[in-house]
């Protein structure tokens, strides 16, 4: 995608500019090889001015050929109603495109009933929408409360929408003895009572497929920091399955026990890598393990 944009707000739409270097035969092709989804796609087509070929609207059936400047609404600015709140953020990284920050533990991503007041995710409105007009919040992956580590926000649908795959490797300390690296293959399932989802999942055949790669990275007297990947991404996945497998993760007072030498689930979502859609960057992005986590380990 041609690095070269105009990044504008007319009538409270968010608008990006294209110039296209060859030809193409059609917008819709032009956007399909550029990343864009398909889910995207219909949103540019539901009304006329989302599109424009050098300043006259068109639909994604227009042909493109070189020079042409293509303008695409990236968001129609519907303003989120998430109260936003003031807590400091420990930005990680920030473009155009995305802001990434290291969430720490007890703050849920998003509000709940218990926490509708403070959370990141009216930290991020409130540090946000200063800079954009309308600003509507877009988490593309959450981390429970007591979880730490790095959140990724998308600035508007178009953004949200072209980042597909980001890898996330997790550390936690867990109990016992893990010496050699471990597949973990269980169906996950949500607890339903009277249509509401519980706090607990369990391993059960019905449950939706969940794959969580452990490797031991260091061995204590009784227990073991691990390295984690996932596939599927579940509520939960990493504490359910180590829990089944007999190694809770420390301090997990829903799948394991409390624990006097920490406050929270020792589990950090400490790197992510993916590939920037837009600036075509291969980007690493990586941060400490929080003061409280790095304790832990020095006391075991």
């Amino acid at each position: 995608m041609d690095k070269q944009f105009t990044y504008v707000i007319i009538n409270l739409m968010q608008t990006q500019k294209f110039n296209i270097d060859k030809e193409y035969k059609s917008v819709y092709h032009y956007l399909k090889t550029n990343g864009f989804s398909e889910r995207y796609i219909t949103f540019l087509r539901r009304e006329l001015g989302f599109v424009k070929k050098n300043g006259t609207p068109v639909t994604v059936r227009e042909k493109l050929t070189t020079g042409d400047i293509l303008e695409i609404v990236t968001d129609n600015n519907t303003k989120s109603s998430i109260m936003q709140c003031i807590l400091p953020l420990d930005v990680v990284y920030e473009d155009e495109y995305y802001l990434i920050v290291n969430k720490p533990s007890g703050l849920t991503t998003i509000p709940t009933k218990s926490h509708y007041t403070e959370n990141l995710a009216g930290a991020v409105s409130y540090y946000l929408s200063p800079k954009i007009e309308n600003f509507t919040l877009r988490a593309i992956n959450r981390l429970d409360k007591d979880t730490a580590g790095i959140v990724v926000f998308a600035k508007n649908l178009m953004s949200y929408n072209a980042l597909k795959q980001i890898d996330k490797t997790y550390f936690a300390i867990c109990k016992g003895q893990i010496n050699e690296p471990i597949t973990i293959n269980k169906p996950i399932k949500t607890i339903n009572i009277d249509g509401i989802n519980q706090r607990k999942r369990v391993i059960s055949d019905d449950g939706q497929e969940a794959i969580t790669y452990v490797s031991p990275i260091k061995n204590y007297k009784d227990f073991t920091l691990v390295k984690l990947k996932l596939t599927h991404g579940r509520t939960h996945q990493i504490r359910v399955h180590l829990s089944n497998i007999g190694h809770a993760l420390f301090g997990d007072e829903i799948y394991g026990e409390k624990c006097d030498k920490i406050s929270h689930t020792a589990l950090v979502c400490k790197e992510i890598t993916f590939t920037h859609p837009f600036t075509k960057a291969n980007l690493q992005l990586e941060v400490e393990f929080p003061e409280d986590f790095k304790n832990l380990i020095n006391c075991l």
